[in-house]
């Protein structure tokens, strides 16, 4: 079980496919004491690892306190950061605070996909240079793409760099329309190409030793089941069932990209919130609609619940409408042209 903490929507960059719209920090977010009793309800409740987001968290004072804390508890806290800031020095700090991982940003094999992305020139380069100061300081770090149009060729091009610098892994997110990108809805990937990425991912990680893993994008453990591929993983949507986000004000969220309000930890346990909030109940417990319900590899896949509520008004339990699969009788049979 793992779960996301947004915990600050304060950033200096302006990507475009930023699911929090992030920039300015909020009026009100979780304090230190409550950012700390979050986290002894987070470990009450089972979880095992804690990802720090945002926005961008290293903008905290407080991070490395927030970071010893979640570790104290047995936690494993994990970073989702552009890399922008992290000097060696941050870098030597998070590790001595606990930090076991970082997961930093990058789009592009080179600078001008990547810059323009983030809105920010010398992004790109600065998050190189973060990645290096991770491994110069013995923290470890992987590689965050968000995928589309304009570098849908790159895929492997990145994962080659990621493996150049150092990277124990390369995960790639495949965009949901939330936040800044529902302005950029036209430039995800349609069915086919990515159908065809799930394929080319897991292709690659036969060439490379760091993890290769997609993320919004669940059909990639059907598509290894079909390819008898053998993965660690035992799911692919989590949402909901294995893991949640929690907004920089203390909104609870089935995942960053499903922005449903199931509760505020600052007015209830998230405990409570955990295992009573009748949405993720209806989660756990299905049925999912139409395609989804009826596919073999349920179990393993489940489908995009942030990707359903987006395409079908709201309603989270319908079919992923991006899968190209589908199961009749005893054959399998892909359909569905590009949109």
């Amino acid at each position: 079980m793992l779960i996301s903490w947004n915990t600050t929507r304060q950033c200096h960059l302006r990507c475009r496919h930023c699911y929090r719209d992030a920039g300015q920090k909020e009026a009100r977010e979780l304090s230190t004491e409550e950012g700390r009793v979050l986290l002894d309800e987070i470990a009450r409740c089972g979880f095992q690892m804690i990802i720090f987001s945002g926005g961008e968290p290293l903008l905290r004072a407080d991070i490395c306190e927030l970071t010893a804390h979640a570790r104290g508890l047995g936690l494993r806290p994990v970073f989702g950061t552009s890399g922008t800031t992290l000097s060696r020095e941050v870098a030597r700090e998070l590790k001595k605070a606990g930090a076991l991982c970082m997961g930093i940003s990058l789009d592009s094999a080179g600078e001008t996909v990547h810059d323009e992305l983030r809105r920010v020139p010398g992004s790109w380069r600065s998050a190189v240079e973060g990645m290096e100061n991770c491994r110069a300081e013995g923290l470890e770090f992987q590689v965050h793409t968000t995928v589309v149009e304009s570098n849908y060729e790159e895929f492997e091009r990145i994962t080659n760099l990621a493996a150049s610098l150092g990277a124990r892994a390369h995960h790639v997110f495949f965009l949901v329309p939330t936040g800044r990108a529902l302005d950029m809805e036209q430039e995800a990937l349609r069915r086919k190409k990515y159908e065809r990425l799930l394929h080319r991912i897991l292709e690659k990680q036969k060439e490379v030793p760091l993890e290769l893993k997609p993320t919004c994008a669940p059909q990639f453990m059907r598509i290894a089941a079909q390819k008898g591929i053998k993965l660690r993983f035992s799911r692919g949507c989590l949402a909901g069932t294995a893991y949640c986000c929690i907004t920089p004000n203390g909104d609870v969220n089935p995942c960053p990209y499903l922005p449903l309000k199931v509760g505020n930890v600052l007015d209830t346990p998230f405990s409570r919130i955990w295992e009573e909030s009748e949405v993720f109940q209806r989660l756990r417990a299905g049925p999912l609609g139409e395609k989804c319900g009826s596919c073999r590899y349920l179990e393993l896949c489940s489908g995009c619940r942030a990707r359903a509520y987006y395409y079908y008004d709201g309603d989270y339990m319908a079919q992923d409408p991006w899968c190209l699969y589908r199961s009749a009788a005893a054959k399998e049979e892909p359909v569905g042209p590009d949109r």
